[in-house]
């Protein structure tokens, strides 16, 4: 079986470089391969001097210079780069594909930045068929150092939430760190519930119970898999959005899953992952859902 590398995409803005600080250190944990990318686009302006050999000479030199940085920092690292020309999202995706993870920066409080843009960065999560990772600028490995919990969000049937809760085991497995699993809900209108779930969630003895048994019910194979992983199960009333932020500060990483919907007007990630990413201060990973 290949192993694939973590890939960190790089365009020297500060976001960019904490990403791939971030990939660096995750990579030496799984004893995992890291790949550098840089997407670029030749776009001739006649303000820009540069030529289309000039930009890519920079581009390359950029590239290698964050690699550099890297390896420094984890000379036992396995380190490529890949400098490749062409549409951002259509780069990034690629590069996803072979991936185990790809690492993106983020400003948190708007897009994705760089050469990911208004509507590409949303587009990148979606398009990609592995997880991705952003990380701020101001991420720091003290909250790791810390112990810090990694949290998951938990949401539907344990088919539903498998691929989420694989991942968030394998990270905290791999940093020794304690999982909470997060489970929200919200009083919906009684004809929402069919004759059978009904007669569940009086077996149950209520609506909390219900969600209660629903989460341990998830978590129960993986638990199973990782006995190692500390696990604190945590079900609240609320939007599942609001829950997860509530419990941010406490968090090394927030892991969330997404269902791609495309609409009249593009791409969209769900409202869960959407509000934390734009609002946790700590490195989002969106797990797409098989």
């Amino acid at each position: 079986m290949t192993t694939r590398p973590i890939t960190a995409a790089v365009d020297g803005t500060p976001e960019s470089l904490a990403a791939l600080a971030w990939a660096g250190r995750e990579a030496v944990r799984r004893g995992l391969a890291l790949r550098v990318v840089h997407a670029w686009r030749w776009e001739p302006h006649e303000a820009i001097t540069v030529d289309r050999d000039g930009q890519e000479r920079w581009a390359g030199q950029a590239l290698a210079e964050a690699a550099r940085g890297v390896t420094e920092r984890h000379p036992e690292l396995e380190v490529t780069t890949d400098l490749v020309e062409g549409p951002p999202v259509d780069t990034l995706v690629g590069a996803a594909e072979h991936a185990e993870t790809l690492v993106l920066g983020s400003r948190g409080h708007g897009a994705v930045v760089g050469f990911l843009l208004g509507s590409v960065g949303q587009q990148v999560i979606v398009g990609s068929p592995r997880p991705v990772v952003l990380v701020r600028a101001e991420d720091n490995p003290s909250a790791e150092a810390a112990g810090r919990e990694v949290v998951v969000g938990q949401q539907g049937t344990p088919e539903d939430s498998a691929d989420v809760l694989r991942f968030a085991f394998e990270t905290a497995a791999a940093r020794g760190a304690s999982l909470r699993a997060v489970r929200a809900w919200t009083l919906p209108p009684l004809y929402a519930y069919s004759p059978g779930s009904l007669k569940l969630l009086d077996e149950a003895g209520g609506l909390e119970p219900y969600e209660k048994k629903a989460l341990a019910a998830a978590l129960g194979p993986w638990q199973e898999r990782f006995p190692e992983v500390r696990v604190v199960q945590h079900v609240e009333m609320g939007s599942a959005g609001q829950v997860l932020l509530s419990v941010a500060q406490r968090a090394q990483l927030m892991v969330v899953g997404r269902r791609a919907r495309r609409t009249a007007v593009g791409a969209r990630i769900g409202s869960v992952a959407h509000g934390v990413l734009h609002h946790a201060r700590c490195p989002v990973a969106v797990v797409p859902h098989r």
